[in-house]
C-alpha cells in the first residue's frame, strides 16, 4: 500500500483538491466541539481526560482524512476510533464494573478476536457490509446491557442509548453512496454529526457512574 496514494469513498467528493470534501471536513469540529465541553465534567478523572484527549483526535484524525484522502490519513481517522473503542471498554470493566485488572485488560484485548469473527459476517450481509466494523460496537453495548440490566439497570439503559444512537448513526454512514444520486453532498457529515453527539454522550455516562462511586479503581 502507498501511504500517499488517494481515493474517493464517500459522496461528497468530486476530485481530490483539498477541499473536495468541505461538509464532512468541517464537521469534524462536532467531535472536537464535543471532547471540549465533556472535558469539563471529568473533576480531573484520568479516565475521562484520556476519552475526550482522543475524541478530539479523532476529529483532527477525520478532518486529515477528508482533506487529504491518502492512506496515512486514513491511518490518522481509524487509529483514534479504534484506541477509544479499547480505551472506553477498559475503563467499563475497571472502573464502573470493579475488575481486576487482569481482568479488565483480558476482556477488553478480547475485543479484536470478536471483530474478527463478526466483521466477515457483516461484511456478508446486505447493507452491513459498507460498515461491517462499526457495528460490532452496538452489538457490544447491547450484549453489556443484556449482562447489567439486573445489577446496574441505570447503566444498562445508558448503553442501550448509546447503542440506538451509533446504530443510526452507522446507517447514516452506510447510506451515503447510496444516496449519491439525489442528495450529492450525501449523508457522511451526519455520521460525524451524530457520532459526535454518541462519543461524547458515553463519555458523560461513564463519568456520571465513576464519579458517584468515588472508590471505585481508576
Amino acid at each position: 500500500m502507498n501511504w500517499f496514494d488517494q481515493f474517493d469513498g464517500y459522496c461528497e467528493r468530486t476530485d481530490f483538491t483539498y477541499w473536495s470534501e468541505p461538509i464532512n471536513a468541517i464537521t469534524n469540529l462536532a467531535f472536537i466541539i464535543a471532547a471540549l465541553i465533556m472535558v469539563r465534567r471529568t473533576q480531573g478523572d484520568r479516565g475521562g481526560l484520556l476519552l475526550c484527549a482522543i475524541l478530539f483526535a479523532i476529529g483532527v484524525g477525520s478532518y486529515l482524512f477528508h482533506t487529504h484522502a491518502t492512506g496515512w490519513a486514513a491511518l490518522a481517522d481509524v487509529a483514534p476510533i479504534g484506541l477509544y473503542i479499547l480505551t472506553y471498554l477498559f475503563l467499563v470493566n475497571r472502573s464502573l464494573l470493579g475488575w481486576p485488572l487482569w481482568a479488565a485488560a483480558l476482556i477488553t484485548l478480547a475485543f479484536v478476536p470478536y471483530a474478527g469473527v463478526l466483521v466477515p459476517i457483516f461484511d456478508s450481509l446486505p447493507f452491513f457490509h459498507v460498515s461491517n466494523f462499526y457495528w460490532t460496537v452496538p452489538l457490544l453495548l447491547g450484549a453489556y446491557a443484556i449482562a447489567l440490566r439486573s445489577s446496574r439497570p441505570t447503566l444498562a439503559k445508558d448503553f442501550v442509548t448509546g447503542a440506538a444512537i451509533l446504530s443510526l448513526s452507522i446507517t447514516l454512514r452506510s447510506i451515503d453512496e447510496s444516496i449519491c444520486g439525489a442528495v450529492p453532498i450525501g449523508s457522511h457529515f451526519l455520521w460525524h454529526c451524530l457520532n459526535a453527539v454518541m462519543l461524547g454522550y458515553m463519555i458523560h455516562v461513564y463519568l456520571t457512574h465513576v464519579l458517584a462511586e468515588p472508590d471505585t479503581p481508576r
